[in-house]
């Protein structure tokens, strides 16, 4: 810090951390209890949940306040409207309409107004429409914690697409480029989660504003390699499964990849743990009885614990993964593309093994499958890395330094 005063942080998030379930909430989690020790943070959410998953907001800051918001159920008649009404008359992409909420813009205005805040952080874009609208633009400092570049992985989705859907996604993402590209410029620091996204952000956006990367952590206590022997056979797959990119790399894994790796080994078994799969993806189980689907978990380590490999056929996505950085830390060999790994500080055949190709993808999960010495000593080389370089103390060092210079450049507006 340049200032030995603590800072008052206000963080704008679009809903509650609990349950920490998603990759971002793990992020912002676990840097906001480490920068709450040192400054007092007023998180600033939509809440989605009628308060069910607020109470336990005092881990990770002194204060809240939550704004009454829903989102709309999709295949509704009102969804249906929306998206037309988005369509025909906004320019924005209907996942950033859908956040804009009144009652967030008086919040931050006033807070802005009052000078109850040393520095703002918008946490994901989704925010960042109620920090600026109309001629509104904050005094206070303000920084934008980008945990992906957003269009790219809608950019990526509409590649994977085909008929009506793929030209949907296709106006979408080039809708979410302008106005991410727009937003972004109109901060004084913004921050990514990956080299990669940063000098995406300056190439391909022009921005001057991007003060560097965080680096994904975890926590390495937390996260122990296993004592139990892992069964013979079993493949796992971990993220969120109501995000469409994950949705569609299990469906791309069960149809090209999954065959190849059955017909080597029959006893193998996919496991599918994450929250909210979505029809098609609880139909895999049933049409399979060697898929397993777990749902929402209370904890992923059992499910890691006694796994053979994790797999990450990621085929679209932004940012970093920190289910990767999880398993690593288990010492559990984990197969993914180079899309599922990217941003991450790991080295193909030495902690990790990446492949893109469907077939090389199956064979490189087949090969560990059958050695329990390559395994070991794949698993061993990932640990080691994860405890010697990212931990969230260290991470949460470096962003305090960004914020830090976001304070000192919103002095030059």
């Amino acid at each position: 810090m340049s200032d030995k005063k603590p800072w008052r942080i206000v963080w704008l998030k679009s809903g509650p951390l609990h349950p920490v379930d998603t990759g971002g909430k793990i992020r912002t989690y676990q840097m906001l209890k480490e920068l709450n020790r040192r400054h007092p943070v007023h998180y600033v959410a939509l809440d989605p949940t009628a308060r069910e998953h607020t109470a336990q907001a005092g881990e990770y800051s002194r204060t809240q306040t939550w704004i009454d918001w829903q989102e709309t159920p999709k295949g509704s008649p009102k969804f249906a409207g929306e998206l037309l009404g988005n369509f025909l008359l906004s320019r924005n992409p209907y996942v950033i309409d859908k956040y804009r909420s009144q009652p967030w813009e008086e919040i931050i205005a006033k807070l802005d107004r009052e000078q109850q805040m040393d520095v703002l952080v918008c946490d994901f874009l989704t925010p960042a429409p109620s920090v600026f609208h109309g001629d509104f633009r904050p005094k206070t400092p303000c920084l934008l914690f980008q945990h992906n570049v957003e269009a790219l992985i809608w950019e990526r989705m509409a590649a994977n697409a085909t008929g009506l859907k793929k030209w949907y996604l296709n106006g979408q993402w080039q809708r979410l480029r302008t106005v991410e590209r727009e937003f972004c410029a109109k901060f004084d620091g913004v921050v990514g989660v990956s080299d990669n996204d940063c000098e995406l952000m300056r190439k391909d956006y022009g921005l001057t504003n991007v003060l560097g990367s965080v680096p994904t952590g975890v926590d390495v206590e937390f996260f122990q390699p296993s004592t139990q022997p892992a069964k013979p056979g079993k493949i796992v797959f971990l993220g969120s499964m109501d995000w469409q990119p994950n949705i569609d790399c299990v469906m791309h894994f069960n149809e090209a990849i999954w065959p190849r790796i059955k017909a080597a080994d029959p006893q193998a078994t996919f496991v599918i743990v994450g929250r909210k799969p979505p029809e098609k993806v609880l139909a895999l189980a049933k049409a399979d009885p060697s898929i397993i689907i777990t749902g929402t978990v209370p904890d992923v380590r059992p499910h890691l614990s006694d796994a053979s490999v994790m797999v990450v056929p990621l085929r679209a996505g932004g940012g970093t993964r920190i289910k990767i950085y999880e398993a690593l830390a288990m010492a559990l060999p984990v197969v993914s593309t180079r899309v599922g790994a990217e941003g991450l500080d790991i080295t193909d055949k030495v902690d990790i093994r990446l492949e893109d190709e469907s077939n090389a993808f199956a064979d490189a999960v087949i090969e560990l499958l059958k050695s329990p010495a390559e395994r070991a000593r794949l698993g061993g080389n990932a640990r080691k890395l994860v405890c010697e370089k990212f931990s969230w103390g260290s991470v949460t060092d470096q962003f305090e330094t960004y914020l830090a210079q976001t304070i000192e450049m919103a002095k030059k507006r």
